[in-house]
């Protein structure tokens, strides 16, 4: 799910970004927020930050003693990407395995649909393996599933997350190739 989420943040900006113009500040700003966000890959609360939309305020600038500087205090609006149980997503097969399939949906690598989640489906091995079904689309790299997350797991150490994912329900299935 997307949501708009409003953050505090502390910038620091080196003082050779800085400009007497108020637009350089303010792209220097927006370009170390994102920089900031995407080495932090994502957080508990908020899932992945994938855009920073505006910069609501900029506070007063401290000067950081030694090496020049400055400290800004911000206030910024963005959008998230979060996975919640009982959502619907549609995510690209990557890894097939025997007990499953791994997709990507957006920036979260490792969503695993069990073979126990995916009825009247059989696996078959081979140099392409593939999950098949007499009444259903193949299973198989690079297609695109609609899936149900049914579990998630925030994994701190790697800073992502994981989820369990499933084909009972109406309207969930292959959708068909990666266009």
């Amino acid at each position: 799910m997307f949501l708009k989420v409003q953050l505090p943040w502390n910038v620091v900006i080196p003082a050779e970004s800085l400009d007497t113009n108020g637009l350089m500040l303010q792209k220097s700003i927006i370009i170390r927020l994102m920089g900031e966000f995407a080495a932090k890959r994502a957080t508990k609360d908020l899932g992945y930050v994938l855009a920073v939309t505006t910069l609501d305020n900029v506070g007063e600038g401290k000067v950081r003693q030694l090496t020049g500087d400055v400290l800004f205090p911000v206030v910024f609006s963005g959008v998230t990407f979060k996975i919640f149980r009982g959502e619907i997503l549609e995510g690209v097969v990557h890894k097939v395995l025997k007990h499953g399939v791994f997709l990507r949906c957006g920036p979260v690598e490792n969503l695993y649909l069990s073979y126990n989640k995916m009825p009247g489906y059989t696996y078959s091995a081979g140099e392409n393996p593939i999950f098949h079904s007499e009444s259903q689309p193949t299973i198989e790299k690079d297609v695109v599933v609609r899936v149900m997350v049914i579990a998630t797991k925030w994994l701190e150490a790697e800073r992502e997350f994981q989820a369990l994912v499933s084909l009972d329900g109406d309207y969930l299935g292959v959708l068909g190739p990666v266009s």
